[in-house]
């Protein structure tokens, strides 16, 4: 008898059946029967269904011999289920990874519960995913499990199959079966719910409900929609059968009204002209159903409904129609009138005087916030404490698109940026522009993309070039930068090849500060923290990190911590050593916390080579990255560390200790000396000096091998030894260190 039943109704998803499949087999969680029900399927569903049951034995075929819609399909499927608990799964959505796994825990730490709730998330066909907005009312604290009693904010829930598991013998035992129609989910959720003895949540999203722009059952027109009167003919009379459930009415009422209003205000559900009986019918059944004594709920929706006026409902939905087009055209009137108001402001300033004690700083948008113009902003007040500052954008920060931006966008003598202020910038005479960029380029950049469309995109190169026309000084970590940025970004402004400014904190930082950066991220005393920086992928819409943190995290061991800077879609399960970084504000601080990068493509590497750290390179999808994007520097042949192919070698390069060794130095101290030759702690300090106080260092020499070392990782102080605690893979690890 497997533990979970996972049962999935397929009808005209051909296009997204494999995914769904996939999403359950390739769970983390291995007891479990995944049972497929071909619903008579005009398309490819039943033979895709058939693929997977003879190359897995896990799946379960059932075909029926008519269409009989997603209920009947739901019930097949339940005939053929042995599983202690029950999931239903539409064919095409798919779940989460490891959420059998998260239901398994949580259903053994709440006591077997005869129902678990569960969150999902919309997953929409543009790329974008939203999590459930009530997913509050899924929190885990307080007692579990409870009945609906202790938790009846839980039938505001979206009621549906697919998001709760099921004892099966709670199941059976009640006789709960779908009926057919359109919103087959009404009267199998509501009864449920009601009905369970003990009810268990997770928050956790398990389920990512698919979006799709078209073919979607329920915006489909079509007068099936009236079957929701049936639907919920069905729950009351549930309700009529057990008294004891009678104190529910007044709350089941006020669902039914939201649910009738959103069929009736829906532009796609109802077809032309059966509006006006769609109310006509609900009227009557708010009648029926509704006893003496049933509080009316109040809203003039709900009232519209339950009293069946399709006359006023049609005069306020044209009157609601006009009301936003009034309220569109002002708001446009409005935005076109501020747009000028601001542009002639903006005139104006320009031919006031500059203020020669005024600095702008900005940076691109991004979790990493400020970057190398929040260094040099630091150092204008270290050594230029008589220019005041300002910060373009976040809480305090000018407001982008006010008059403030844009006085002092015309009045600052000082303009710092990593990208560009945009092309309403007009510089003028004695204004000075700082271009910072964003570390040391390892792919194509520049007038270099226009050899690389699915890079550059809708690039535009000719503004790329009136942006260097404004450039008065370019900021250089390096030789090998400075001759990318003169090559890609041709024009007359001054190179200062001084070093990355962002990368000072590293050598200013103690061994107090590492501690209590590690505190802060939650690193366990003695773990050895990895942080994992994945590089964005342009030919992707949606940035999947190539390995996959949490999987990683548990087959490293407990011995390390992973932070990782690919965001997680959902919390980590219970007892990982995994910590989501990706909107932490410091990117030098995680480098600091950490005692080892573990990245693919991401220019990170440079940066974090001036730590003299272990470094450890996935290199699985090298070849499509270079074809992509096109690199400047071979990684597989002057690597900064270890290299890795698949998740299998990097999991043994930890385990076998070579992310620290001998080997692994060398191939760092090589970097290292090709790409930091100035990270001494004063980059910033000499671009001020430079710049503000009109002191040209000159090139600056390398770095001194006896030069004071940056702050030592926490790792450094464990014992160098293989850690014979993380789990080897399986199988030889042709684990490469360079070619």
């Amino acid at each position: 008898m497997p533990r979970f039943s996972v049962i999935v109704p397929a009808y005209e998803v051909q296009a997204y059946l494999a995914e769904c499949l996939d999403s359950v087999l390739s769970q983390s969680y291995p007891d479990f029967e995944l049972i497929a029900v071909d619903d008579r399927s005009p398309d490819g569903c039943g033979a895709i269904i058939d693929e997977y049951a003879a190359r897995d034995p896990r799946v379960k075929a059932v075909h029926l011999a008519e269409n009989a819609g997603l209920g009947p399909a739901r019930n097949a499927g339940l005939a053929e289920a042995a599983g202690d608990y029950l999931l239903f799964l539409d064919g095409d959505d798919t779940l989460t990874p490891h959420t059998l796994r998260a239901v398994a825990d949580r259903i053994e730490r709440t006591g077997e519960p005869d129902v678990l709730v569960f969150d999902y998330a919309r997953t929409h066909w543009d790329g974008t995913t939203l999590r459930n907005r009530l997913a509050d009312r899924l929190s885990e604290d307080g007692p579990a499990p409870f009945t609906l009693a202790g938790r009846p904010e839980l039938l505001r829930v979206l009621m549906v199959a697919w998001n709760k598991a099921y004892r099966r013998e709670f199941v059976s035992r009640e006789g709960f079966t779908f009926p057919p129609g359109f919103y087959e989910d009404t009267p199998w959720t509501f009864p449920v719910l009601m009905t369970a003895g003990s009810i268990a949540t997770l928050d956790r999203v398990c389920v990512h409900y698919r979006q799709r722009r078209r073919g979607s059952i329920l915006r489909t027109t079509s007068p099936r929609h009236f079957d929701v009167f049936d639907q919920y003919d069905r729950v009351f009379a549930h309700l009529a059968e057990r008294p004891e459930l009678e104190r529910w009415r007044p709350e089941l009422f006020a669902r039914m009204l939201d649910h009738l209003a959103t069929v009736a205000t829906r532009p796609d559900r109802l077809p032309r002209g059966s509006r006006s009986a769609f109310l006509r019918r609900a009227r009557a059944h708010c009648r029926r159903h509704r006893t003496p004594g049933t509080p009316v709920p109040p809203g003039v929706r709900r009232t519209l409904v339950r009293l069946g006026l399709h006359r006023t409902f049609r005069v306020l939905r044209l009157a609601a129609a006009l009301r936003r087009h009034v309220r569109a055209v002002a708001k446009r009137w409005t935005r076109t009138l501020r747009a000028a108001g601001l542009r002639l402001h903006y005139r104006v300033q320009r031919r006031l005087p500059l203020r020669t004690d005024r600095a702008l700083f900005a940076a691109r948008p991004g979790p990493d916030h400020g970057c190398d113009p929040s260094a040099l902003r630091a150092a204008f007040h270290a050594h230029a404490p008589h220019i005041r500052t300002a910060w373009l954008g976040g809480p305090a920060g000018l407001r982008p698109g006010t008059a403030a931006h844009w006085t002092a966008l015309a009045r600052s003598k000082y303009l710092v940026h990593n990208a560009g202020f945009g092309p309403g910038l007009v510089k003028r005479p004695g204004q000075v522009f700082v271009q910072t960029r964003q570390g040391t380029p390892l792919g194509h950049t520049g007038l270099d993309l226009q050899e690389r469309p699915a890079a550059a995109r809708d690039t535009d190169f000719a503004g790329q070039l009136r942006d260097v026309d404004q450039w008065d000084y370019l900021l250089s970590g390096n030789r090998h930068s400075t001759l990318t940025w003169e090559r890609v970004h041709p024009g007359a402004y001054t190179t200062l090849e001084y070093g990355c400014p962002r990368n000072d904190a590293f050598q200013r930082a103690g061994s107090d500060d590492v501690a209590r950066l590690r505190a802060s991220l939650g690193v366990p005393e003695g773990a050895v923290a990895v942080l994992y920086v994945p590089a964005h992928r342009d030919h992707r819409r949606t940035q999947t990190p190539p390995l996959d943190p949490e999987r990683l995290a548990g087959r490293l061991g407990p011995r390390f911590t992973v932070l990782t800077r690919a965001p997680l879609a959902d919390p980590p399960c219970a007892g990982a050593r995994l910590v989501d970084v990706s909107a932490h504000p410091d990117l030098p601080s995680l480098c600091l916390a950490s005692d080892a990068l573990l990245t693919d493509f991401s220019p990170l590497m440079f940066d974090y080579a001036g730590l003299d750290r272990p470094m450890v390179v996935h290199t699985g999808d090298w070849d499509t990255f270079r074809a992509v994007r096109g690199v400047y520097v071979d990684l597989l042949a002057r690597p900064p560390g270890p290299l890795a192919r698949t998740e299998d070698e990097v999991v043994g390069v930890f385990a076998s200790g070579h992310w620290r060794g001998v080997r692994s130095a060398r191939l760092r101290a090589a970097f290292r000396d090709r790409f930091c030759p100035y990270d001494d702690g004063d980059a910033a300090g000499r671009v001020v000096r430079h710049v503000v106080l009109g002191r040209p260092a000159g090139l600056p020499g390398a770095v001194p091998p006896g030069a004071p070392r940056p702050v030592r990782s926490a790792a450094e102080a464990l014992v160098r030894a293989p850690l014979t605690s993380v789990p080897q893979p399986s199988g030889p690890l042709p684990v490469t260190e360079g070619r």
